[in-house]
């Protein structure tokens, strides 16, 4: 069985995505490769050449995929699929994006956000919002997976050997959807799918303005990334870059402090991974209080304020 890995990357270095990608990967008992394609990506070519389990790195360095718009990617990845068995990404934006259209054109179901792999055929994934965990079995003959990174430990990104070979692809002479611009968020927090400390505030903060004053300053202290619930999102609170549930990111950070967040099971879906979870909330019956770790029955404009303060 051979494996094919889209990888995350940057041109310069592979995401940590891809390595717990390839952890999964390697479960199958197969060859694991791993497609870097983009425009100017000979550094990230390089560094996943180094991850340990890699066998081989095959690369698409070309100007229409600068962007890698999904229109691009799709038919280099429908054409490299003749030569392997089984297609993974990770379950990020990328990921979603892109694969379910290479299943639509190998008409081959889509595995998506695998937790385990039970076997050659057999994965489990969440269902209902994480209360229930189904294991599926794929009968067909190519297998196209996304892997939820949090579930699966991450490889080491030094170590490996693999060769690295380049592909020519004339699937990209004729690509019909162009580049317009890109409005993103600059920060210099961490990134929330990989920060190892949450702070996350939900609707009960009652303002954007309250919300930044309460939590960044606890953020800043600990050096952590910022999340929130979809409430405070959907209320203006906090752009949603920043939602973490089933709709938002998934994350699994050592530290997730909830502020105010009543518990959801959308919002739980997302972060109840989290190695220690510190819940926040002035209401006692809060559902965010039966996963946490620790739980505080306070007012949390006077709760975090003071935490702050003493750290």
């Amino acid at each position: 069985m051979t494996v094919l890995i889209l990888a995350d990357h940057n041109n310069e270095v592979i995401e940590e995505t891809t390595l717990a990608v390839v952890t999964a990967a390697g479960q199958l008992d197969g060859d694991v490769h791993i497609l870097v394609a983009g425009s100017g990506c000979a550094g990230a070519a390089q560094s996943a050449s180094s991850i340990a389990g890699v066998s081989k790195v095959i690369t698409v360095d070309h100007p229409n995929l600068e962007h890698l718009l999904p229109e691009a990617v799709t038919p280099v990845l429908v054409k490299l699929m003749d030569d392997y068995d089984v297609l993974m990404s990770s379950v990020a934006t990328r990921g979603k994006s892109i694969l379910p259209r290479v299943a639509a054109a190998l008409d081959v179901m889509q595995i998506s956000d695998i937790l385990s792999v039970e076997s050659q055929d057999s994965f489990t994934r969440p269902i209902y919002a994480g209360n229930a965990i189904a294991t599926i079995r794929s009968k067909d003959r190519k297998k196209v997976i996304t892997v939820r990174g949090t579930a699966f430990a991450k490889a080491a990104a030094q170590g490996g050997s693999a060769s690295v070979e380049a592909a020519e692809m004339d699937v990209l002479e004729n690509v019909n959807s162009s580049f317009i611009s890109e409005d993103l968020t600059v920060s210099e927090r961490p990134d929330l799918t990989a920060a190892k400390v949450i702070v996350s505030g939900g609707r009960a903060l009652g303002s954007a303005e309250d919300f930044t004053k309460v939590i960044e300053p606890l953020a800043d202290k600990l050096g952590a990334a910022i999340g929130a619930s979809r409430a405070a999102v959907d209320a203006g609170y906090i752009s949603n870059d920043y939602q973490v549930g089933q709709t938002g990111k998934i994350v699994a950070p050592e530290l997730y402090i909830a502020c105010g967040i009543s518990g959801a099971i959308q919002h739980l879906a997302g972060m109840k991974d989290s190695k220690v979870i510190v819940a926040i909330n002035k209401d006692e019956d809060a559902p965010i209080f039966q996963i946490a770790d620790v739980g505080l029955v306070a007012d949390l404009f006077k709760a975090v304020p003071e935490m702050t303060n003493k750290l």
